[in-house]
């Protein structure tokens, strides 16, 4: 069911995997992961059961990360990203058997918000799941002390610099421990990370886009222009994208709708309550791809 394939954005090569069921439906769903995340672990489990539900998935890793070309590594750059999306959805629309305007896009937290901004600027696109997107940072991160706020900004700029100056990254943790130099200190990100069977994932991460996304970064801005159905799925005790950022794009899309579970950011991606929130965004995609939603017996 799965195969390895490649596509270009501007001069480098992402790679990607094309998750097609016997009985594929006509349509696809391109996914993407987080900040600093790759296609496997809960993605690739998540682009299976889509599958098995009959939807054909393409997945992909960013440039610079996982299977994907380009240098330096561990970089996230907002435009190149919103580069390789584009690529992948026309990657997508090409395959045989897939019908142009039945491509669906999938993305969780900063890929949740890359989903929303980019479909706000292609009114081809069938249908959109968000999930717990990333639509700007709160005041004030929960658990994270003012004097670790100001260190993880100032090295970030100071990455962000030097990326201006062509010079190397200044790489820091993705996930730590409370007090650690880390893009993302809980206890429970660094447990969540632990359990991860993820092996092209590295906890290394050039923090340079933290500037960007505190400050201009508003994936939400655009939710008016969203035509298509617009599913957001949030967590109700989200503390790294709050659901009070979120929520207001669900009630601006034309055609938005929301689920919001009892759960945590990071318990989105466990074993607990993934298959609930996937089994709710199957039965939206086929509603929209397809025509009818999912049996019940299919997603048990």
């Amino acid at each position: 069911m799965r195969e390895r394939v490649e596509f270009g954005s501007a001069a480098e090569r992402c790679v990607g995997y094309l998750y097609r069921p016997s009985n594929a439906a006509d349509c696809c769903v391109v996914m993407a992961h987080g900040f600093g995340g790759t296609q496997e672990g809960s993605i690739a489990r998540n682009a299976a059961d889509m599958a098995a539900a009959g939807l054909p998935v393409l997945t992909f890793d960013y440039r610079s990360f996982g299977e994907s070309g380009g240098e330096p590594r561990q970089v996230i750059d907002i435009g190149m990203q919103h580069q390789d999306w584009r690529a992948a959805i026309a990657f997508a629309r090409a395959l045989p058997g897939v019908r142009a305007n039945r491509v669906a896009l999938w993305g969780s937290s900063l890929g949740g918000g890359h989903v929303l901004a980019l479909a706000a600027q292609d009114s081809a696109i069938a249908a959109v799941v968000a999930q717990v997107p990333f639509n700007g940072f709160p005041r004030k991160v929960e658990g994270r002390s003012r004097r670790d706020g100001l260190r993880l900004l100032r090295i970030a700029l100071a990455d962000w610099i030097a990326g201006k100056r062509g010079r190397p990254p200044v790489y820091i943790k993705a996930v730590g421990e409370p007090g650690e130099l880390a893009v993302m200190a809980t206890a429970e990100a660094a447990r969540t990370i632990a359990a991860m069977d993820n092996p092209t994932w590295r906890n290394e991460v050039a923090p340079r886009a933290l500037i960007d996304m505190a400050f201009w970064y508003r994936p939400g801005r655009r939710a008016r222009r969203l035509a298509m159905p617009v599913l957001l799925s949030l967590a109700e005790r989200d503390k790294e994208t709050p659901a009070s950022l979120t929520r207001p794009i669900a009630l601006r899309a034309p055609r938005g709708e929301l689920r919001c579970y009892p759960c945590s950011h990071f318990q989105f991606y466990d074993d607990a309550v993934r298959p609930t929130v996937i089994a709710d965004q199957i039965s939206f995609l086929r509603s929209h791809l397809i025509g009818f939603g999912l049996p019940d017996s299919a997603t048990r």
